[in-house]
C-alpha cells in the first residue's frame, strides 16, 4: 500500500447497486455482520447497502438479514443505481471487493490490515471471523415488495404539462423509425473508440445527472469521456461536413442530425461495460446513431441499444476495426432483410473512391428484429396497443 500511495484509513464501504446485491450476496454480508455482533463489533466507517431489487429488499427484511446489517451500523439504501452512477460524490481512491470482504474491512476501518487472514484488531487483540455461508435463494421464496406504481388521479386523459423552458424535464417523444432501404447507406463514422469505452464514457454521470429527465439536454454529454482514434482529445472528433477537427462529439452529431444524416459509432472490445444506464443508448439514438459496430459488446448495453432501435453489430474479423478511417462512409447491406444468425455485409467507401467490404454479425432474435424494424421496442409496444 505504501508503495502505491494508497491511504490506510477507510472512508466508507458500499455493498450492492446492480452488482453483488443478490439475495445470496446480501446473505454472505449478513453472515459476517451476525458474527461481528457476537463480538460486539460495529462498522468503524459508514457502511451502505443497496439491495439489487425491491424483491431482494423486501425479502432480506422479512428474513432478518436487513436487521443483521443494521445491527452493526449499516444503512440500507433504496434499490437504485446510486453511487455507481455518480450520485455519491467521492474524490478519493476506490477499491472493489466482494460483499463479505467489504463488510470485514468496514469493521476494521483500515486498509493496511488483513481482516480475513489476521483478524480484526479490537482492544489489543484480534477477532477472526469464520468464512461466510448463505443460501443462494430464499427458502420461503421472494417477497413481493412494493410495486412502486401509483395510479393516476382522475381522468386517464389528464395531460402532463412541462415548461418548455425547463432544462431538468422534458416529455419524451417516440423515436422515428428509419427507412431500412435508404437510411443505412453512406453513413459517416462519428468516432472510432480506442480501448475501453464504458457507459460512463458514453454518457458521463456526476453533474450531468440533474438533466436525466431531459434527453435533449443530457445528450450534450454523449461520448465526452471517450477516446477517439480520429482526435487528439477525448470527447472530440472530425466533422466530415466541414472538414474541421476538435469539435465535441455531441456538437458534430447535432450537425449531422440537422442535415438528416445518420452516423455510426465504432468501438473496441467489451464496448459499453459498466453501469446499465439507459442514457448511454438513448442519447446516441436521439442524436442520430443508426449503428454501433464493435469488436465485442458488454451484454446489457447491447440489449439497451436494441431496445432503442440502434443496430448493434460486431466485426466477424476483429482486425476489420482498423480498416475504418475518419472520412470513410459505411453502407450496411440488407438490413431490411435481417434474419437471426445471418451476417450483414458492410461496404466501406474511402475518400479515394475505393470500395471494400467485410462481414459483421448481430445477435438479434426475431422479436428484437421487430423492435429494430419499428424504430424501438417502445414503438412496437405502442403499435400493438393501438385499437
Amino acid at each position: 500500500m505504501k508503495n502505491e500511495g494508497y491511504p490506510a484509513p477507510l472512508s466508507a464501504g458500499l455493498i450492492g447497486s446492480c452488482t453483488n446485491s443478490s439475495y445470496e450476496d446480501i446473505g454472505r454480508a449478513a453472515f459476517i455482520a451476525r458474527e461481528a455482533k457476537k463480538h460486539g463489533l460495529k462498522a468503524r466507517v459508514p457502511l451502505m447497502v443497496t439491495p439489487g431489487s425491491e424483491q431482494v429488499r423486501a425479502t432480506i427484511e422479512r428474513d432478518g438479514l436487513l436487521a443483521d446489517l443494521e445491527a452493526i451500523g449499516a444503512t440500507v439504501l433504496a434499490n437504485a443505481c446510486g453511487p455507481c452512477i455518480g450520485q455519491w460524490e467521492r474524490t478519493d481512491v476506490t477499491f472493489i471487493g466482494s460483499p463479505e470482504v467489504v463488510v470485514a474491512y468496514a469493521l476494521a476501518g483500515r486498509l493496511d490490515v488483513d481482516p480475513i487472514a489476521d483478524g480484526i484488531p479490537v482492544d489489543g487483540k484480534r477477532v477472526k471471523l469464520p468464512a461466510p455461508a448463505a443460501q443462494e435463494f430464499p427458502a420461503k421464496g421472494y417477497a413481493a415488495g412494493e410495486s412502486g406504481y401509483v395510479a393516476p388521479a382522475g381522468s386517464a386523459a389528464a395531460q402532463v404539462v412541462v415548461s418548455p423552458a425547463s432544462e431538468r424535464l422534458a416529455l419524451l417523444e417516440p423515436f422515428a423509425p428509419i427507412d431500412k432501404q435508404t437510411g443505412y447507406r453512406d453513413l459517416p463514422v462519428l468516432l472510432r473508440a480506442k480501448g475501453k469505452c464504458t457507459t460512463d464514457q458514453i454518457s458521463p454521470a456526476g453533474p450531468w445527472l440533474k438533466f436525466r429527465g431531459h434527453l435533449d439536454r443530457i445528450s450534450d454529454n454523449m461520448f465526452t469521456g471517450a477516446t477517439n482514434a480520429f482526435a487528439d482529445k477525448p470527447g472530440t472528433g472530425y466533422n466530415v461536413l466541414t472538414g474541421e477537427t476538435g469539435e465535441t462529439l455531441p456538437a458534430i452529431a447535432r450537425a449531422y442530425k440537422a442535415k438528416r444524416l445518420g452516423w455510426v459509432a465504432v468501438g473496441d472490445t467489451n464496448y459499453g461495460e459498466g453501469s446499465s444506464r439507459e442514457h448511454a443508448a438513448m442519447s446516441p439514438r436521439f442524436l442520430g446513431a443508426r449503428v454501433v459496430l464493435v469488436r465485442s459488446f458488454a451484454r446489457i448495453h447491447e440489449t439497451n441499444l436494441k431496445k432503442q432501435g440502434v443496430l448493434p453489430l460486431t466485426f466477424a474479423d476483429p482486425a476489420d476495426y482498423e480498416r475504418i478511417g475518419r472520412e470513410d462512409r459505411l453502407t450496411f447491406v440488407g438490413v431490411d432483410r435481417l434474419e437471426p444468425g445471418r451476417d450483414v455485409e458492410v461496404r466501406i467507401t474511402h475518400t479515394d473512391g475505393k470500395i471494400e467490404s467485410f462481414q459483421v454479425r448481430h445477435s438479434l432474435t426475431r422479436e428484437q428484429i421487430g423492435w429494430f424494424m419499428a424504430g424501438s421496442a417502445l414503438n412496437l409496444i405502442r403499435g400493438q396497443q393501438k385499437p
